[in-house]
């Protein structure tokens, strides 16, 4: 009798791990679909959900590894949607499981997929270095090999370094793919790729006013709108409205604009993502922000910061304070813009997105510098230059610019209060105009370099004139403020000698 048992036992095992791999691959294509609570509940007889670890026991590892990699993506995705706390965290220990059975197994294709959907995690907390180097990875380790996972590992690498403002090398990798793309047949990747390609050529066209971008742009968006209906993906064809609906605010286009987002918007809560539509919330606050309408900002960019700080999204959550933080400050409640934007600085920054945190110093510069004293808009500078010292976002280096310029023209005004008789001049018998422009010239430099710490290319960015500029003009008229100024670096010689 207990023989018997035994191998009933042994023939029912059996038969619930033959059934795991096909469930898998149902909740695969439904989590591919955004259909994420569908997928969940094909998986419910060994996984209980959210912040949960499936029943493995008595599993193969084969069998093991792809329900733990399941699992922790749908936790991933489910997380984001449903903006749970410590569900990226969940999910990056699911995965991380089961892409190491999957290295003991030497499934290379399983290995790749596992940790691209590892890097996405990363992304989602803002961690872009982690994210970084899992993708380089997966396409070192694919090599010449085409197959999804490759496509998979280039998209994401070029969303990575589009969410940390290196538009030119997210432009590069996009260019590199595009020809991979047009051979595959999956509509909702083509959709991603379209989608995300198309959000950068906005960026790009917005920071260097390039019409042909903007255009290219929404042809792009349009082709994802297409891929994601031919496949079915109304969760994605939501985010392609909230990125249409940003472009025609950027171009003046209201109306348009906020038709469009609150489309995506009503999408997303049709679909119970509150993540989704806490991100078009602030789309539209940005836009409201861009029509004057700042109560209307401060209100919906509440409700979004609201939504986010429930989740592990901290770049996504540092956007939306920056926008909260802006529209405080336009209202005049600048106590409050202040911990708004100085939030965001610190999140983005312990996330590991540092650009994002150089963006929200940035806005405090723009937005607040009529209520800040010099030494705290000089902090939020110094902050600004560290933190988007790798940016090759144009638009970017061009507003840090103009706050250099705001700020020494802020600090000559008071010094000027503080002190006017120093700026009267006598016109008295042997008075040289020449001589007074020089003498003022020089405490102009002198301040900067001061302020600068010696460095010549950050005062040459508060004078608004270039480093080789500045660097002319100490070493011919004014050679007494060489001492001021930090030692000069000498390069190293090359390694390379010419023949």
């Amino acid at each position: 009798m207990e023989l018997h048992a035994t191998v009933f036992k042994s023939s029912t095992e059996n038969s619930v791990a033959d059934d795991i791999i096909p469930l898998c691959e149902l909740a695969k294509t439904l989590e591919e679909a955004g259909e994420f609570e569908s997928a969940c509940e094909m998986l419910r007889p060994f996984w209980q959900g959210l912040l949960r670890r499936p029943e493995t026991g008595g599993l193969t590892d084969e069998v093991k590894a792809e329900l733990l990699l399941r699992a922790g993506t749908l936790t991933g995705w489910l997380g984001s949607a449903k903006q749970v706390t410590g569900a990226q965290e969940a999910a990056k220990d699911l995965i991380s499981e089961s892409a190491a059975l999957y290295e003991t197994l030497r499934k290379s294709d399983k290995i790749a997929e596992a940790r691209v959907d590892l890097a996405i995690c990363y992304w989602r907390e803002g961690a872009l270095d982690e994210a970084r180097v899992t993708l380089r990875l997966v396409l070192e380790h694919l090599g010449n090999v085409h197959s999804e996972q490759k496509l998979r590992a280039l998209l994401n690498s070029a969303i990575v370094e589009k969410a940390a403002t290196r538009d030119r090398e997210a432009l590069r990798i996009y260019h590199e793919a595009a020809p991979h793309f047009d051979f595959s047949t999956n509509h909702a990747l083509k959709g991603k790729f379209h989608n995300a390609y198309g959000t950068l050529l906005k960026s790009l066209g917005l920071s260097e006013n390039r019409e042909e971008y903007i255009d290219t742009a929404l042809v792009e968006f349009a082709a994802a709108g297409f891929h994601f209906e031919q496949a079915g993906y109304h969760r994605f064809q939501a985010s392609v409205e909230n990125n249409v609906g940003f472009l025609f605010a950027s171009i003046g286009r209201f109306g348009e604009a906020r038709e469009h987002v609150n489309s995506a918007r009503s999408l997303f809560l049709r679909l119970a993502d509150q993540g989704g539509a806490a991100y078009a919330d602030d789309t539209l606050a940005q836009i409201f922000l861009l029509e004057g309408s700042n109560e209307d900002a401060e209100r919906v960019a509440r409700r979004a910061v609201h939504a986010l700080k429930r989740g592990g999204e901290q770049t996504v959550l540092a956007e939306a304070l920056t926008t909260h933080g802006k529209a405080l400050a336009r209202l005049e409640q600048t106590h409050v813009a202040r911990v708004a934007l100085d939030q965001a600085v610190e999140i983005a920054q312990n996330a590991g997105n540092p650009d994002r945190g150089g963006i929200a110093a940035v806005t405090a510069i723009e937005e607040l510098s009529s209520y800040l004293s010099v030494e705290s808009l000089q902090h939020y500078y110094r902050t600004a230059e560290t933190l988007l010292s790798n940016s090759q976002n144009l638009s970017l280096n061009t507003r840090l610019g103009e706050c250099a310029r705001r700020i020494l023209s802020i600090a000559l005004d008071k010094s000027n209060e503080a002190t006017p008789a120093a700026t009267e001049v006598a016109l008295t018998p042997g008075f040289s105009l020449d001589s007074e422009v020089l003498r003022y010239e020089g405490s102009l430099i002198r301040r900067a370099l001061e302020e600068s710490g010696g460095s010549v290319t950050r005062a040459a960015r508060l004078l608004g004139v270039t480093h080789q500029g500045l660097a002319f003009i100490l070493n011919g008229r004014h050679n007494d403020l060489l001492s001021i100024r930090s030692p000069v670096k000498r390069r190293r010689r090359s390694i390379i000698r010419s023949h």
